[in-house]
């Protein structure tokens, strides 16, 4: 028999105390391996939302709300702006293109945003059926939000005031669904996409002369801000593209210190709740870490009674002529098969609790949490763990090389 098969073997003898230990070593290795999958995608998706967009201005308040809300579309707006306080921005000549949103209503829960067709730009969408939206009334839809909304081409809707379910609906303004964006995989699937005229219809009877909108001037670069607007309208924030690093460290300062509204950088807030966020995350590291080691402990003294109730079995392989080393070797391998069944155990179910929390997490917050994607630090939480199942052994493998066969054999 090698010494494989006999590891397995006398792992068979104690099965309750395998099974524990390997279960503790699982929990703690699953829970890094969920909190690894959850900081990791949670970065991911918030980059990939805000790639392209350099910079938010919007009504002052919390430069973090301001960025949920306009850039993430998770919390409540801070206010709204005026456009007569918001146009001279467009002709900035460190300011490339200027993308404004209007926020405030929503169907079934799927965000409404009066913009731009640039908005579109940002995320390199492109509609699936349908086309962009061109007159007031109009909308193209995210694919998430046309197909748990139940919206195609030709469906038409009515928006409710207010970000939640429940508000009141703006029944004699039904919009007309003229489009379906193909999925992108950001924030974009999950919205519905109008002009910004047809917020304003929706809240204030604003209808541009002659019927159209003006939304979607290629480039928007030194043109005026919504030309069909009068000063006194309002939008809920507006989304920049600079055109070079010096103006993300000038332009914020003279925002906030010289107009109404505020300005803040994506990249700095995302930052600020990645590491919110990662306070909660080590906490629940620092625990998961706390099971791992407890588990190590556990192979420890799981293997050092054992080896009292195996010095016998030790001198007769002895007396047969097995060496002090491959009795040594014996006790690591258990050890490190206890720690690796724990580990590959622990990884699987961090995937599973990852795929079942995924759904969840998506309803609630909107949040991408994918059970089958993988993170390359995950690899190295194997290792660790046959590392600990090696170091545990340590002391009960030095215990069996110093056995005196004679001595056992002679007591029986």
């Amino acid at each position: 028999m090698n010494a494989l098969a006999l590891s397995f073997a006398y792992l068979r003898r104690r099965p309750l105390t395998t099974a524990l230990n390997v279960a503790m070593l699982a929990i703690g290795v699953g829970t890094i391996a969920l909190l690894l999958l959850f900081a990791d995608q949670l970065r991911a998706t918030l980059e990939r939302d805000a790639s392209g967009i350099d910079m938010v201005v919007g009504a002052k308040g919390s430069p973090m709300q301001l960025i949920l809300s306009s850039v993430f579309h998770v919390d409540i707006p801070t206010g709204n702006v005026r456009l007569g306080d918001a146009r001279p921005l467009a002709s900035n000549p460190m300011i490339g293109t200027v993308v404004p949103l209007a926020l405030g209503d929503s169907y079934r829960g799927w965000r409404i945003v009066g913009t731009e067709h640039d908005y579109a730009t940002l995320y390199d969408a492109e509609v699936a059926r349908g086309a962009l939206w061109d007159r007031p009334l109009e909308a193209t839809v995210g694919a998430r939000a046309a197909a748990d909304g139940g919206l195609d081409i030709g469906a038409l809707f009515v928006g409710s005031h207010g970000l939640a379910l429940g508000g009141a609906a703006h029944s004699d303004t039904p919009y007309r669904v003229v489009g379906v964006f193909a999925e992108t995989g950001t924030v974009l699937d999950r919205l519905i996409l109008t002009s910004i005229e047809s917020v304003w219809e929706v809240h204030g009877g604003h209808v541009v002369e002659g019927g159209e909108s003006v939304a979607g001037d290629e480039g928007n670069e030194g043109a005026a801000l919504l030309p069909g607007g009068g000063p006194d309208r309002e939008v809920t924030a507006l989304l920049l593209q600079l055109r070079n690093p010096i103006a993300a460290a000038t332009l914020p300062r003279m925002i906030n210190m010289t107009t109404p509204m505020q300005a803040a950088l994506p990249g700095f807030e995302i930052a600020r709740l990645m590491k919110t966020v990662g306070f909660g995350v080590d906490g629940f590291r620092a625990f998961a870490w706390v099971l791992v080691a407890s588990a190590g402990l556990g192979i420890f003294a799981a293997l050092y009674g054992a080896l009292e109730r195996r010095r016998y079995d030790i001198a007769v392989m002895r007396a047969l002529g097995a060496g002090r080393g491959a009795v040594v070797r014996q006790i690591l391998l258990e050890g490190c098969l206890l720690a690796l069944a724990g580990a590959l155990l622990g990884l699987a179910l961090g995937h599973a609790a990852a795929a079942a929390a995924g759904g969840w997490l998506w309803r609630e917050y909107q949040v991408h949490l994918d059970g089958f994607a993988w993170v390359a630090a995950e690899a190295w939480l194997p290792v660790g763990a046959v590392a600990l199942g090696a170091v545990a052994a340590m002391i009960p493998a030095a215990q069996a090389y110093r056995i005196d066969i004679s001595e056992v054999l002679a007591r029986g």
